[in-house]
Parts: structure tokens; sequence; C-alpha cells
């Protein structure tokens, strides 16, 4: 039988957070979700599915102590395109090193897949910067590494896009890319808290699926049952943007991710692992049929 464990979620209301709380809570742990905005929507769902919803903030180490001072467990996270790569790196050490003196006896750090590689990504480097500090902390810990989200086909810079018959994205249609599904992210980290001493020291790259622009726009097509294109977006057009998604597009035509998804399958049956088209056909396409016929 597996222990419940007392959980605290950091980015609990935002997507990678949210699924983590969502996937601890029905396996029956017990989540406390830390928040700046614990009056938003995202928090009262989170409560009304039974999660302690708290006040937070990780730069403020005071709160994370108080939080983090009942449970067992914690998942941190930080966002580079909310706070900037410096404050990530900062709100990171300041809250690992909050866990540590409030005692919590398993943190898990949510990265992101080869920022252990030198990859030259801003916010890459900002992740590995505050793995590097959690593993010298001297706790029990364990590094959650994904690779691109499946839902970035749907994020509010794509969907325009998306709309008008276009999956857009600032690669060549033809190079792959690893992906994974936000239910699979957080259902590995419920899988770490449950494995726990298993993990220890470890760091995985999670990944559910490979393939590249063109297949999966033919997969939206299926899905959505309309024609999509792919349309590659010119590296200099998403520099004008950000030099960071500029330099990531770039590491990911040159290098990529190479996540063993074999071997994860292997290692963690629990996780369902989506393949993209099992996404595609799961995701509810309807508010977006009603935009474009608009």
């Amino acid at each position: 039988m597996t222990t419940k464990r007392n959980v605290l979620v950091t980015g609990a209301t935002g997507q990678q957070g949210g699924a983590v709380a969502h996937a601890l809570l029905s396996k029956g742990h017990r989540v406390k979700a830390l928040t700046r905005k614990p009056d938003s929507d995202a928090a009262r769902r989170l409560a009304a599915a039974g999660a302690d919803v708290v006040a937070g903030d990780l730069g403020d180490a005071a709160s994370i102590v108080k939080a983090a001072s009942d449970v067992d467990t914690m998942f941190l996270m930080g966002n580079t395109y909310e706070a900037g790569a410096e404050a990530e790196v900062r709100q990171g050490i300041i809250a690992a090193d909050a866990a540590k003196a409030a005692g919590v006896g398993h943190l898990i750090y949510s990265s992101v897949a080869d920022a252990d590689k030198r990859t030259g990504i801003p916010h890459f480097e900002s992740k590995y910067s505050v793995e590097k500090h959690v593993a010298g902390l001297g706790i029990p810990y364990t590094i959650s590494a994904p690779v691109a989200f499946m839902e970035n086909v749907v994020a509010p810079w794509a969907v325009g896009a998306l709309r008008k018959g276009a999956h857009a994205f600032a690669m060549p249609p033809k190079r792959v890319l690893q992906l994974v599904a936000l239910a699979d992210i957080g259902a590995f980290v419920a899988a770490l808290v449950e494995r726990r001493g298993h993990v220890f020291g470890m760091r995985f790259d999670i990944a559910g699926d490979e393939l590249s622009g063109e297949e999966q726009a033919n997969i939206l097509s299926q899905a959505i049952g309309r024609p999509i294109n792919y349309q590659e977006i010119p590296i200099a057009t998403a520099r004008q943007q950000s030099e960071d998604a500029a330099l990531m597009f770039e590491w990911f035509d040159r290098v990529g991710y190479d996540a063993d998804i074999a071997a994860l399958r292997r290692e963690f049956p629990e996780v369902h692992w989506l393949s993209f088209a099992d996404w595609a056909r799961a995701y509810d396409w309807s508010a977006l049929e009603r935009a474009s016929a608009g």
C-alpha cells in the first residue's frame, strides 16, 4: 500500500504545477498548493478538488518555510518567462533553502530536459543553476526535467495561427522534436513522490513522443477535423520576440532533446505516456472551432 504523502506544490495555479497537484490528489495524497493568487479561479478549482490553498511567494523565504513546515515532500518549479532568468535562479535558491530549513524530506525540482548539457539557452541555464544548488544542499532530492509540452500547440502565442489552419513553429518541417503531455508530467511527479527513496539523487529527462512539425500538423488535422498545415516561422522572426526563444529553437534544430522514451515507458509503467495522437484525440477542440467559425 502506498504511503499517503503531504506535498507542498509550488506554481500550483499554473499549467505544470496544476497538473502535479491534480495528479497527487487523484492518488489520494494531501496537497498544499502554494500560490501568490489564492483568490484566483485556478486556486478555487484546486480547493474544490481537495487541495489546501496557501498564499506564498518563492522570493519570500518565510512564507515557504511556513508552508513547508508540516509537509514531507515539496515540488518546486520556477517560471523564467514570468520572472526572468536571474529572478528564477534567485527565487529557486531561496525556495530550496527554505525547504531545507523546514526539514522537507524530499525536494522534487522541475527543470528542463538537457539543462545539464551546456545548451547556452538562458532559461535552460537558469534552471540548471538551481539544480546544482539543490544537489549541493545535502537533502534528499530528485530532478524532473520535461521536454516541450504538447499543450504548447494551444498556447496563447500559437492558437491564433491554429484557428487559421496553421501549426506554426520556428523549426524546419521535418525536424523531429520530443514532446510530453502535462498530465504525464503530473503523473510522473506523483510517481517520484511515491517511490521516494528509490529516486533520491536522480535526474530524469522525460518525454512521451517525438515527431516532426509536419507529423504534428497531420495529427492535428485528423483530431480537429479540418486541414492544419505546418508553417515554419523564420528564426529571425522568433528572435524579434525573444532572443532566449530563438536560441532554444536553434538548439532544437541543431541538437534537440534526447530523452529515452522507451526506457521511461519500461521503468515508469504507472504513467500513461501519451503519444501526441492520444493527446490530440483527447483534447476538447470545441472552443477553438467556435472561435474559427466566428
